[in-house]
């Protein structure tokens, strides 16, 4: 079984909203802690990071509130790869997707220390391949790819020597909501984008197998990014960023039953739910079952809720 280390990040600055700092806390009410010990995993919570704000950067009207942005990058990145380095699985409870600036980083660290590529497996409605040049609301939630591929426009917010990951080995599944100059960006750069009109066309299990058979060959290690507003809002409302059409809970499910099968993955990020826009509790525990399928809880395991 997996040592689990939980790392709380209540970052709602990155978005143009608030609510997404509860996000950790509305996790761990859902139990996520109890469902992976329930399937045999040693689970350590750290809490959550409060990082100061980097007052060494200058603002910059690109980038909306850059030095605590900034500050949950720095903080994660090293939180991140101090907790893969002891071998064990970081799990990170968001906030907004800004924060995967910082987990992104810090395991393609790891992964260059260890001499093994770094692929991201990244489940959103969105791109995320703006930066402070092109991003038209300046919001950083919508940067965090842009960033981990290397960009120069976010040199400051870590070293500029740190290692990257390489466009190519980006895989963004269920996009459906990317602005024009992003699109630009993502053909430029060569990430690889299967929108909804690909997960109709292909199907799911085709995709995924694509995806896992070629970290698999290169020998890799896979970080997984996951938004609420991947899937249909019908099925998790909890975000700030809804989109018609996204993945079903079943779409969700087989990614997440394949991953668990592959043994490829090393670390997690369950971004955006902001549980003032929920519905009870609703996407929150729908994140929590998807997480217990990325750790062995199979369809046929889930419990019967009584009405």
């Amino acid at each position: 079984m997996t040592t689990i280390t939980l790392i709380g990040a209540p970052i709602e600055e990155g978005s143009g909203r608030r609510g997404a700092a509860m996000g950790p806390t509305a996790l761990r009410i859902a139990g996520i802690d109890t469902v992976l010990r329930e399937l045999g995993h040693t689970v350590h919570d750290e809490g959550d990071v409060r990082p100061l704000p980097a007052r060494d950067l200058a603002n910059h009207s690109g980038a909306n509130n850059l030095q605590i942005v900034a500050a949950f990058a720095r903080a994660l990145h090293d939180s991140v790869h101090d907790t893969v380095r002891k071998g064990h699985f970081p799990i990170i409870l968001g906030g907004d997707h800004a924060l995967s600036m910082g987990s992104v980083s810090g395991m393609a660290r790891y992964a260059a220390e260890v001499g093994r590529p770094l692929f991201v497996l990244w489940l959103d409605a969105h791109a995320d391949f703006n930066s402070p040049t092109t991003s038209p609301s300046g919001n950083m939630h919508g940067m965090p790819v842009a960033f981990f591929c290397g960009k120069a426009e976010f040199t400051p917010i870590l070293p500029a020597d740190r290692p990257m990951v390489d466009p190519t080995k980006v895989f963004q599944v269920g996009i459906r909501s990317v602005d024009d100059r992003e699109r630009e960006e993502i053909a430029e750069h060569g990430v690889r984008v299967y929108d909804m009109r690909a997960v109709d066309e292909l199907g799911m299990a085709h995709i995924m197998r694509h995806i896992l058979d070629e970290v698999r060959s290169a020998n890799g290690l896979l970080h997984v990014s996951l938004d609420v507003d991947f899937m249909d809002p019908e099925l998790a409302p909890g975000v700030g960023t809804t989109v018609p059409g996204g993945a079903t809970f079943r779409e969700a499910h087989l990614i997440m039953e394949m991953l668990w099968e592959s043994d490829l993955v090393s670390s997690l990020d369950v971004v955006e739910l902001n549980p003032f826009l929920d519905d009870r509790g609703k996407s929150a525990r729908v994140l929590v079952e998807l997480t217990a399928s990325l750790f062995g809880r199979r369809v046929l395991d889930r419990p019967t809720r009584s009405a």
